[in-house]
C-alpha cells in the first residue's frame, strides 16, 4: 500500500474540519473569480464611457429582439426540419437565461449603482477592497483549521511510531541505527508537516481557484474557453513526469540527512575521544564529505523543482494564447466565426475581450502556485515514505499469541540446546555464524552464576536471552517448564532485573533515576533501595540531595555513583532474577565492595547472574557457580576451585586477571 495512502485513517477522524477547510477554500475561489469578473463592468465604465444601467439596457433591447426573432423563426419551420428546429430552440433557451440575468441586474444591482461615472468607479473599487478583505479573512482561516489537523494528524503518526518502536526487539532498533530512527522521527516528520500543509491549503485552495476562474470563463464563452483547457493533459503529463524524479531525489536527499545526524551524533557522544586522539580534523572531514553528499542530492530536487515553475507558466501561456488569438480576431474582424467554426454567439467586444483575459490570466497564477508546491509535496512524499517505514519494521521478539502465566515462584531456569545467530545488518539474508552454539544449562533458585569468558564468547548474549532482548533460532530457555517465547514480554520482564556496564541514567533527578524501577513506589520505599545500593553515602555531599540533576546520561557523576543508582533503580524493583552484566568493570574498587555488600544481602532467595570477563576476588566469594563460556559453548561449570582444576581457560583468565592487578 502506498504509504501516503496510510494518511486516510489518521486525516480521517478530522474529517468534519478538513470539510469545513474545504468549504473555506471554495468560498475564497469564488472570491477571487468574482473579483477578476468585475474587469468587465470596469472596462465599460473607463474605456467605452457607457454607464452600466446603459449596458445593461442596451443589453435587454437586443435580446427582446433575438428572442423575438428566434420564435419567429421557430414557427416558420416546418415539422421535418428537426436539427434547424433543435439549433434554434437551443439559441432560444439561451437568450431567455440571458434576459432574465439581466433583468435580474436591472431589477437588485442597478438601484443600488451610482449615475455618476466616477462615482460608479469608485463604488466598484470599494467592493474590490472588500471582497479582498474577505477573501484574505477566509484565506487565513483555512490556513489555521488545516495547520491545527496536520499537527494532530502528525503527532498521532509520531505516537504510534515510537509505539511501535517500543515493541521491537533490541537487535532490530541496533540494525536500523538510533540516528536514522531520529532523522525520521525529526526532520522526515517536520518535511511531512510541511508537506501536508500545503497539500491541505494550496492543494486544494488553487485548483478551486482556477476553475472558478474557468467556470465564470466559460460562461462567458464555452468555446474559447475550451480551446484553453485542450492543454490540461500535457500540463498533467508534465507533473507527472517531475514527480517522479522529484520523490527518488527528495528521498536520497533524506537519507543522505539521515548520515548526517549518524555523524554527528557519534562525534558529539564520543567528543572525549576525539579530544584525546586529536581527530578532530578527520570527523570534520568526513562530515564534509557528507555535507557535500546531501548538496548534491538536495541539488537534484533543487534543479527538477525549479525547472517545474517555467515549465507550467509556459504551458499555462499556450493555453491563454489558444483562447485570446482567436478572441481578438473575432473582435478586431468583427465577425462570430472563424474557417466557418462558430466561435460565439454574437458579436464579441473589448469589454469581453478584457474579461476573457484577466480570467484567463487569473488562471495562471493558481497553476504557477502549484508549480511552485510541488517539489514540497513530493520531498513530503517521501518523508511519509520514511516515517511509516519505521511503523513496516518488524520484531523477532513477537508477543506470544496464546500466552502462558509464569509461575508464583521461578524455582528453575533451563538453557536447553541454545543456537543463536545475529542477523547481518547490510544483508539480512545472509548467513552469520552463530554466537551461541547449543548452550545447556540447569539454574536452580537462589543461585549466582556468574558467566565468565573473553569478549566475543557469546555471555551476554546467552543472558539476554531471559528478558527475550533475542529470541534463540534452536533450543528453548525455559522458566519452571515454561519456554520464555509463551510468556507475555510485560510478565516477564516484571520478574527480571538488570544492571548493565553502560550505566544508563536519564536527564532527571537522582530520586528518579530510582523511582524509574517501580514507578508507583512509595518514598520510603526509595530511601530504603537507596541505602541498601549505599547511594546515601554520596548524596549527603551533593547540595541538592536526592533532588540532584544527574545530567545527560548521568556525567555529572562518577561511574561508581551510577553503577550505585543503577542497583538501586532494579533493587527496587524487586526482581525474582537479577542481572548484573559487567556491572563492576569499570568502577573502582571502592564501588566494587559496596556493590557486593549490598548484593550478599540482595541476592538471599533469588536467582543472580553476575556477566564478567573474569571474577574479581570481592565477588569469588558471593557466587555459587561459575560458568565459563568460549566460541559461543560451555567449556566449564562448577565453583571458584573446581574450574581452577579443571577448566584451564578459566585457570588462564584467572592468571591474566592477577597479573594486571
Amino acid at each position: 500500500m502506498d504509504s501516503t495512502s496510510r494518511l486516510i485513517p489518521y486525516a480521517w477522524k478530522y474529517r468534519y474540519q478538513l470539510l469545513f477547510s474545504a468549504f473555506l477554500a471554495l468560498i475564497v475561489a469564488l472570491l477571487w473569480g468574482l473579483n477578476l469578473s468585475v474587469t468587465f463592468p470596469l472596462v465599460k465604465v473607463l474605456l467605452e464611457g457607457e454607464s452600466l444601467e446603459q449596458y445593461v439596457q442596451g443589453r435587454i433591447t437586443e435580446l427582446n429582439v433575438e428572442i423575438e426573432t428566434r420564435e419567429t423563426q421557430l414557427q416558420e419551420l416546418n415539422d421535418e426540419q428537426h436539427n434547424a428546429a433543435a439549433r434554434t430552440q437551443e439559441k432560444l433557451s439561451s437568450a431567455n437565461h440571458s434576459l432574465a440575468m439581466f433583468v435580474a441586474i436591472q431589477d437588485w444591482v442597478l438601484p443600488w449603482v451610482p449615475d455618476d461615472r466616477f462615482d460608479t468607479f469608485a463604488a466598484m473599487l470599494g467592493l474590490l477592497f472588500f471582497v479582498a478583505c474577505l477573501k484574505c479573512v477566509f484565506a487565513w482561516t483555512q490556513e489555521v483549521v488545516i495547520g491545527a489537523v496536520v499537527q494532530r494528524c502528525v503527532m498521532r503518526i509520531r505516537q504510534d511510531a515510537l509505539r511501535h518502536v517500543l515493541r521491537l526487539d533490541l537487535q532490530t532498533v541496533s540494525t536500523n541505527g538510533t540516528s536514522d530512527l531520529l532523522a525520521r522521527f525529526t526532520n522526515d516528520s517536520e518535511t511531512l508537516v510541511g508537506g501536508l500543509s500545503l497539500l491541505g491549503v494550496r492543494l486544494v485552495r488553487e485548483p478551486l481557484k482556477a476553475l472558478a476562474c474557468i467556470g465564470f470563463a466559460f460562461f462567458l464563452n464555452w468555446r474559447l474557453t475550451l480551446l484553453a483547457v485542450l492543454v490540461v493533459p500535457l500540463l498533467l503529463a508534465s507533473f507527472h513526469r517531475f514527480g517522479k524524479r522529484l520523490k527518488k531525489a527528495s528521498r536520497l536527499s533524506l537519507e543522505s540527512m539521515s548520515r548526517m545526524y549518524k555523524l554527528l551524533a557519534e562525534t558529539l557522544e564520543s567528543f572525549k575521544i576525539v579530544t584525546a586522539f586529536s581527530a578532530a580534523s578527520r570527523h570534520r572531514h568526513q562530515f564534509h564529505l557528507e555535507n557535500r553528499e546531501f548538496y548534491r542530492q538536495y541539488m537534484k530536487v533543487v534543479r527538477v523543482g525549479a525547472l517545474m515553475s517555467p515549465t507550467t507558466e509556459l504551458v499555462g501561456m499556450i493555453a491563454v494564447f489558444m483562447a485570446l488569438l482567436p478572441a481578438a480576431y473575432l473582435v478586431l474582424r468583427g465577425v462570430t466565426s472563424i474557417w466557418g467554426i462558430k466561435l460565439a454567439t454574437s458579436q464579441l467586444d473589448v469589454s469581453d475581450l478584457s474579461v476573457l483575459y484577466a480570467l484567463l490570466a487569473g488562471t495562471l497564477d493558481p497553476i504557477r502556485k502549484l508549480s511552485g508546491i510541488f517539489r514540497h509535496i513530493k520531498a513530503s512524499a517521501a518523508a511519509c515514505d520514511r516515517v511509516f517505514g519505521i511503523m513496516d519494521l518488524s520484531t523477532q521478539v513477537a508477543e506470544p499469541a496464546c500466552p502462558r502465566r509464569l509461575p508464583e515462584t521461578i524455582r528453575s531456569i533451563r538453557f536447553e540446546g541454545v543456537v543463536f545467530s545475529y542477523a547481518d545488518r547490510k544483508n539480512a539474508t545472509r548467513k552469520v555464524p552463530p554466537v551461541l552454539k547449543g548452550v545447556s544449562l540447569d539454574i536452580r533458585k537462589g543461585d549466582v552464576v556468574a558467566v565468565i569468558g573473553t569478549n566475543g564468547s557469546g555471555k551476554s548474549t546467552l543472558i539476554n536471552m531471559l528478558p527475550r532482548f533475542y529470541d534463540c533460532s534452536e533450543g528453548a530457555v525455559l522458566f519452571d517448564d515454561v519456554d520464555v517465547r509463551n510468556v507475555q514480554l510485560r510478565e516477564l520482564r516484571s520478574r527480571i532485573g538488570l544492571v548493565t556496564q553502560e550505566t544508563l541514567l536519564f536527564d532527571t533527578t537522582i530520586y528518579n533515576n530510582i523511582l524509574y524501577g517501580r514507578p508507583h513506589a512509595t518514598h520510603e520505599e526509595v530511601e530504603h533501595a537507596a541505602a541498601h545500593a549505599h547511594v546515601t553515602q554520596f548524596l549527603e555531599q551533593l547540595p541538592d540531595g536526592f533532588d540532584t540533576v544527574v545530567g545527560e546520561r548521568g556525567q555529572s557523576l562518577s561511574g561508581g555513583q551510577r553503577q550505585r543508582i543503577a542497583l538501586a533503580r532494579a533493587i527496587l524493583k524487586d526482581p525474582e532474577i537479577l542481572i548484573l552484566d559487567e556491572a563492576t568493570s569499570a568502577i573502582d574498587h571502592h564501588s566494587e565492595q559496596l556493590i557486593h555488600k549490598a548484593l550478599q544481602e540482595f541476592s538471599r532467595e533469588r536467582t543472580v547472574f553476575i556477566i564478567s570477563h573474569v571474577l574479581s576476588q570481592t565477588f569469588v566469594d558471593l557466587v555459587t557457580r561459575i560458568v565459563v563460556l568460549d566460541d559461543g559453548k560451555v567449556i566449564g561449570d562448577g565453583t571458584h576451585l573446581e574450574l581452577l582444576t579443571s577448566c584451564d581457560r578459566y585457570r588462564s583468565l584467572c592468571q591474566i586477571h592477577h597479573r594486571a592487578a
